[in-house]
């Protein structure tokens, strides 16, 4: 009895640690401001298959992308701004709407090699355009 009590305190505090370095992740990336909750299509498959549920922060002429279940400290995906050719926007169909943040909008990010898809809100959405437009000069694309 001794030895299952002793196993189950371990796995509670394993998933407690879990749970805190999962926080402190999330408010470390945080920490400069600039965040947002953003979903990114990992796989090119159907509407509503291989969405990853994330965060997004500004970092310069960088859009860093981090999965919310990983501890990685690097970013899975970044995008510099120079590379967005254009972007658009739809409504989430398929599965969408359950795989991604409740009101979120689909953002098709295309960028010189390929297309990224997001899923964000309008008000990150207003941001992303913003932060695209606001790149010097000599170095914007024109949508």
């Amino acid at each position: 009895m001794r030895t299952v009590l002793d196993v189950v305190g371990v796995c509670l505090l394993a998933a407690v640690l879990l749970i805190a370095a999962f926080a402190f992740r999330r408010r470390w990336l945080s920490r400069d401001g600039g965040t947002f909750d953003c979903s990114l299509q990992l796989a090119q498959k159907d509407h509503g298959r291989g969405w990853a549920l994330g965060l997004a922060r500004y970092v310069g002429d960088d859009l860093q992308w981090f999965r919310v279940f990983s501890l990685a400290w690097w970013p899975k995906l970044t995008v510099n701004r120079r590379q967005l050719d254009g972007v658009t926007t739809r409504r989430p169909m398929g599965n969408e709407p359950l795989v991604t943040y409740a009101g979120h909008v689909i953002v098709d990010a295309d960028l010189r090699d390929r297309t990224v898809h997001f899923a964000m809100t309008e008000e990150a959405l207003t941001g992303v355009l913003a932060w695209m437009e606001s790149a010097p000069p000599s170095t914007q694309t024109y949508l």
